[in-house]
């Protein structure tokens, strides 16, 4: 009888170990699609040596920020410093390394009483196309100044998950 009593708990042992693997096992989050939501961020470097053709100068800039797919909405923070004046100009163009690209929505809007360093932050809404470009490195961001009126700096933009 003990025998008995011992291998019905040995499978009722089996089953609980069986059943608690199963749902161990499972994750809410295994869907695939949820990884094609996740937010991007952002970055990028700016120089003249950038421009197409280059300028020469001291002038850099910086870009961060993030990007939500699900929204669609680019949200960035950037900065520059040492340009041969105030920036005159701004904004997001697609285009590849080493390529003049068109622009991307409506110029930055920088305000007034700016100099050849500060920081100017917005954000965006892009399209499908847009956003297309952004995430796979066809877009960057250029300021342009009085003496540079088509471009001081630019910065390929970088999109990471």
């Amino acid at each position: 009888m003990e025998t008995g009593k011992f291998r019905r708990m040995m499978a009722l042992s089996a089953i609980v170990a069986c059943f608690a693997f199963t749902l161990g096992s499972c994750d809410k989050n295994d869907d695939d699609n949820n990884n094609n939501n996740r937010s991007y961020t952002i970055s990028g470097n700016a120089s003249g040596a950038q421009m197409t053709p280059a300028v020469s100068g001291n002038g850099t800039g910086t870009i961060s920020g993030t990007y939500d797919p699900n929204t669609r909405m680019l949200t960035y923070n950037s900065t520059w410093t040492n340009l041969s004046g105030a920036p005159t100009s701004a904004g997001f163009y697609s285009g590849a390394t080493g390529v003049s690209g068109t622009a991307i929505g409506s110029p930055w809007t920088l305000g007034s009483n700016l100099t050849g360093t500060g920081t100017f932050s917005g954000s965006t809404t892009l399209t499908t196309e847009q956003a297309d470009q952004l995430t796979s490195g066809n877009m960057y961001y250029s300021y342009g100044t009085a003496m540079n009126s088509g471009g001081e700096i630019r910065g390929q933009i970088t999109a990471t998950r």
